[in-house]
């Protein structure tokens, strides 16, 4: 199934207000990003929205709850040195994963050895550092790390993207839609990985803030290759762009 979607208005919105969150952090500019991060989420929302015609309703709900949860992230994590704040955008990231993985365990993703391995590696290692060097935030960042997990897990079954190429147990992403999942899954992880490593071990502003366009960077990617690999799991053929 070789998905032909186009490009709409939607993304262009969405590539905007990634680019100018991505410089408003790497830049020091919170004020833009308040303006900007708000609307990335949101964006794919639209899309989900242009898509319900051919998109199961359970399916597009999913979607749709899973990206109102992550705008509420984003703007609790506007200031990601700000613990408190970073508590409860993990918190509704974590609902944003719950559905995320809801929907492709209702796709047939299972998870694999290949994938979960090395994820619950990370997973593992990264809540004995927290444990050791932030108390304060270990508990709820440790539950979301399992959730992400599942759901980075779940995208990367390489069934879910039959015929498309396959490199070490991931489906190389290709014109159809549903081969980005993985990818989208890896980045994701990618960008939280980050997230623990700027809390932990990066110092001085110029490299935390580069570290939070690098965070911010992947997290959009990711997005948008989950999102848009998820509407092509359970696209109906009509045609429609």
């Amino acid at each position: 199934m070789k998905s032909k979607y186009n490009w709409g208005v939607e993304h262009a919105v969405f590539a905007g207000a990634t680019l100018a969150t991505v410089v408003g952090a790497v830049t020091g500019r919170e004020r833009v990003q308040r303006v900007a991060k708000p609307l990335i989420a949101p964006a794919l929302a639209v899309r989900v929205l242009r898509r319900r015609a051919d998109t199961g309703p359970a399916d597009a709900a999913l979607l749709l709850a899973g990206l109102a949860a992550a705008t509420v992230g984003d703007v609790f994590m506007i200031d990601p040195d700000d613990d408190a704040r970073l508590v409860r955008g993990a918190s509704s990231f974590a609902v944003m994963q719950a559905a995320y993985a809801a929907l492709l365990l209702r796709r047939g993703a299972r998870p694999t050895a290949p994938a979960a391995i090395p994820r619950l590696a990370g997973w593992a290692g990264a809540a004995s550092l927290l444990r050791s060097r932030a108390k304060e935030v270990a508990a709820p960042l440790t539950v979301y790390g399992a959730l992400l997990g599942t759901t980075s897990t779940l995208s990367a079954d390489p069934s879910l993207a039959p015929g498309a190429n396959v490199v070490a147990n991931v489906a190389v992403p290709g014109p159809d839609r549903r081969s980005w999942l993985g990818v989208g899954g890896m980045l994701f992880t990618t960008s939280d990985g980050l997230i623990v490593v700027r809390r932990l071990f990066i110092r001085g502003d110029r490299g935390r803030a580069a570290a939070e366009g690098g965070i911010l960077a992947s997290y959009a990617a990711a997005q948008l290759l989950l999102v848009e690999g998820m509407l092509a799991l359970g696209r109906r053929v009509t045609g429609r762009a």
